[in-house]
Parts: structure tokens; sequence; C-alpha cells
């Protein structure tokens, strides 16, 4: 009976032993594995620092030769000069009314509830190109399955079959395609009033 009290106790003492055992070993390896973090946090902050003085010192460099590029180009005359002045002189414009543009299409977009088309849509409608493109021969084909598929008894099928909303739109559609004309025979003469006929002389 004495040597169980003593084998209990020899236990719990193994026990111990292995638990401070297992807590030291668990200790060191979270504090190497801290260790190696930092290490690792370490490396990665100068080699940001490094990539950050790479990057300074390129930009710097690159737009010392742009600048110098730029300069070189400002120094030529001539017809060159005035069409280098020129092309500079139009980039600005074009920057704005390319955002214009995109912005203007975004819009009408959105508000007539329009879907671009589709990479899908573009290959099946670009296929027969392609196709004829390939093959020449091909071409008398594509002209009669064309032609099939456009009758005049379908045409006049779906122009009877129209209904008010699509006329209405029909209406949009042509007052913008007009008045974007009408804007732009007037930027290109750069008049508002209308071009002048001939005199008419009495005979």
């Amino acid at each position: 009976m004495s040597a169980t009290p003593a084998s209990r106790a020899i236990l719990r003492q193994s026990r111990l032993l292995l638990r401070r055992n297992n807590f030291r070993q668990a200790s060191t390896t979270s504090e190497a594995a801290s260790k190696a973090q930092e290490s690792g946090k370490q490396v990665v902050s100068k080699a940001s620092e490094g990539l950050t003085r790479v990057q300074s010192s390129a930009g710097a460099a690159i737009s010392k030769v742009g600048s110098s590029a730029y300069k070189a180009l400002g120094r030529v005359g001539g017809r060159t000069g005035r069409l280098i002045r020129f092309v500079e002189s139009l980039i600005p414009p074009t920057i704005y009314y390319s955002r214009v543009g995109l912005e203007l299409t975004r819009i009408v977009f959105k508000n007539q509830h329009m879907t671009p088309p589709t990479l899908a849509q573009f290959e099946s409608y670009l296929q027969p190109l392609i196709n004829v493109f390939r093959n020449p021969r091909s071409i008398s084909s594509v002209a009669s399955s064309l032609t099939s598929s456009v009758s005049p008894e379908s045409a006049l099928s779906t122009i009877r079959n129209v209904n008010s909303r699509q006329l209405t739109n029909a209406g949009i559609i042509f007052a913008q395609v007009l008045g974007f004309f009408t804007v732009g025979e007037m930027i290109g003469r750069m008049k508002i009033v209308g071009y002048r006929g001939e005199p008419h002389g009495d005979h």
C-alpha cells in the first residue's frame, strides 16, 4: 500500500516535468517564430525602402530625360517645329473631348438601358467576314445567306408590328442624330448661318 502513493507522487512529478518541458519548448518556438517574423518584417521594410529609393531616383531620371527631350523638341525650328507645336496644342483638347465623349456615352447607355455587345456577339458578327478573308471563294455563299435572311415579307411584317414606343425611340434617335449633324456643320463652317447659294442671274 505504501508503494502506490510513492508511484503516484513519481507520476505527478514526471507529469509536471513534462508540462514544464512542453511549456518551455512552446515558449521557445513561439519566441523563435516571433523573432523570425520580426526579421521578416525588417527585411520587407528594408526592401520597400530600397524600392522607394529606386523609384524616386528612377522617377527623377525619367523626368530629367523627358524634360531634356521636351526642351530639345522645343528648339526644333522650321516646319517640323511648327508641326510639333501644333500637335502639342492638340493634346489637351483631345484628352478633354475624349473624356467628355466617354461620359456622354455612359449617360446615353445608362438612360437608354443599353449594354455594350459582348465578345461572343462581336465574334458572331465578324465570323462571316473573317471566313471571307480566309476563303475568298465563299463570298457568294455569304451573300446568298444574307439575302435569304432579309426577305421583303419579313421587313414588311416588322414595319407593320411597330408600336408607339418604338416610334418614339426612333424619333428621339433621329432628333439626336440631326442635332449632332447640325452642330458638326456649325463647327465645320465656323458659322451659325447656313451656306450662301450662288446668285441666280435672270436671262
